[in-house]
């Protein structure tokens, strides 16, 4: 199965909305980063969240970069997503394994902690990349990019990100929701979405049990008559390269590259984003150093 955004707006006009399934992506990306679960929520939250703003904010060539820095044990948090539903990210520390929350969830907000910034660069092929911020007022991450949307993008938005982990450490299930409203909504079709996301059961529990995305969405809005627009895949993918490592190598002083071939005699460069490895043997440092000169 493919991981899967849904885009639809509702037929008075009122509500944009994004369901994403993105259970594989985060999947992928616990496998290549080996997390625990506090860990993997984090970060399968953060990917989720933004896949949603990237679909929802860029056009096709953009991307974003997402970063989240606070005071939990997690540490720092950095996923690219771009319009085409690809995403990748890693988190500073992967096994981050606490007891459950109060409510018997995966403890995020534990994780992450609740002192910090939430930023997001696009990079909109103008000059200079645009960087919006704001303080976490959660550490549970979807009410934090819900935050965001209002206070940077100046669109009142809900934010629903959920990762489902299983005991052997494994993603179960991990997807989100943005609703965003648009002019002439008025309180009481606030009213009614709200109610309806008081009553429905988590996000992760709906995907467990087999719902489509267009399922999910009649849940969450329902009452309200939606048009689906469009269908994407989603996945994780990183365009990190050897070609790409041997450039950044480039970027080095002679002297350290020569060291690295007294010392080592090579190489090993490590992309953070996917964790593929890439070998440099002695004979590709010179040529690098040879190049440069």
């Amino acid at each position: 199965m493919t991981d899967k955004l849904t885009k639809a707006v509702s037929k008075n006009g009122k509500f944009r909305v994004y369901v994403v399934n993105a259970t594989e992506t985060v999947s992928e990306a616990q496998k290549r980063h080996d997390t625990w679960s506090n860990s993997t929520a984090a970060l399968g939250r953060t990917m989720v969240g933004s896949i949603l703003v990237a679909t929802s904010t860029l056009k096709e060539d953009e991307v974003l970069t997402t970063r989240i820095l606070a005071d939990g044990p997690a540490g720092a948090i950095v996923i690219d997503a771009n319009a085409k539903g690809d995403v990748k990210g890693y988190i500073q520390n992967p096994h981050v394994s606490l007891p459950l929350n109060d409510n018997h969830h995966i403890d995020v907000k534990g994780a992450v902690g609740t002192q910090g910034t939430l930023s997001i660069t696009k990079d909109m092929h103008l000059k200079e990349p645009f960087t919006g911020q704001v303080p976490i007022v959660s550490g549970e991450i979807g009410a934090d990019f819900a935050y965001y949307m209002a206070k940077s993008e100046q669109i009142p938005s809900a934010v629903g990100v959920s990762v489902f982990v299983q005991p052997n450490e494994t993603v179960g299930a991990a997807g989100g929701f943005l609703i965003q409203t648009l002019p002439g909504a008025g309180d009481a079709d606030i009213d009614k979405i709200e109610n309806n996301l008081k009553i429905i059961p988590n996000l992760s529990t709906l995907l467990n049990e087999g719902l489509s995305n267009e399922e999910v969405m009649s849940k969450i809005m329902n009452g309200i008559d939606m048009k689906i627009l469009e269908d994407m895949s989603v996945q994780f993918k990183c365009d990190c390269s050897k070609d790409k490592f041997s450039k950044s190598l480039a970027t080095l002083s002679d002297k350290e590259l020569q060291d690295m071939i007294d010392e080592n005699h090579g190489a090993e460069a490590v992309c953070k984003f996917c964790n593929n490895k890439y070998q440099f043997s002695e004979d590709e440092l010179k040529n690098i150093i040879s190049e440069k000169g």
